[in-house]
């Protein structure tokens, strides 16, 4: 028996804005699309990253406080250079979470307010 991760899915109040933007912040490209959703590849293979429209989506808190929507998931990027790959991810749509834990990782906020970490090896 053969069990392999094909992909994250990630819910959005729009399948199609948040798959844009991750298409463009990791320059994957789009392999299948409809209107709730949408999938992505990675160009060296891999396990890609699904994205699908949730009507009643709640955008999570980080850091969330007591009550707050937790997170459920968050994706670590490694990078080169943790600067621009910052303003890489400003310029794409991200927002610099106010809470930044460690020195040698930046937190963001995708568009639905998924937080991602940037993060060099």
């Amino acid at each position: 028996m053969k069990l392999q991760l094909s992909a994250t899915v990630l819910d959005s109040p729009d399948a199609r804005m948040l798959a844009d933007f991750y298409r463009r912040l990791l320059n994957w490209e789009t392999t299948f699309e409809e209107d709730d959703w949408v999938m992505l590849k990675a160009p060296d293979g891999g396990a890609g990253l699904s994205f699908q429209t949730e009507s009643r989506y709640v955008r999570p808190v980080w850091p969330a406080g007591e009550g707050d929507p937790q997170m459920m998931i968050h994706l670590d990027i490694r990078v080169d250079d943790l600067e621009a790959a910052g303003l890489h991810a400003l310029e794409q749509g991200a927002e610099l979470a106010s809470f930044q834990p460690q020195e040698d990782v930046r937190v963001y906020l995708d568009p639905a307010g998924h937080p991602f970490c940037l993060f060099i090896d």
